[in-house]
């Protein structure tokens, strides 16, 4: 099995959250919620992200309400979060930096 497909445990969890950006433990999943100036800006985030998300095929569950992006990660192949998810975390921190400048 892939290293990154290993369910983190707890200490593993919170060094993951540390060097990520306002993303908050859920039981099971991590969660964000992304905040832009418009509806445009969200899609293209969105959209954006897509290309990411299936380079990587680890897709997110997430919900837009016009400015805004409500993203919950978890790797349901191994019952929680993995490295994976992690990785997209931050790409989409990076990401969201570009957006909000």
């Amino acid at each position: 099995m892939d290293e990154s497909y290993k369910k983190l445990d707890s200490d593993e969890i919170e060094l993951g959250l540390s060097k990520i950006s306002n993303w908050k433990l859920d039981n099971d999943r991590i969660r964000k919620t992304f905040e832009f100036k418009n509806f445009g800006d969200a899609f293209a985030f969105m959209t954006r992200m897509a290309i990411e998300i299936e380079r990587m095929n680890h897709h997110p569950e997430w919900f837009n309400v016009y400015n805004k992006i409500n993203v919950e990660l978890t790797t349901h192949d191994v019952g929680g979060i993995s490295n994976f998810d992690f990785k997209l975390a931050k790409i989409m921190d990076d990401f969201e930096k570009i957006f909000l400048d």
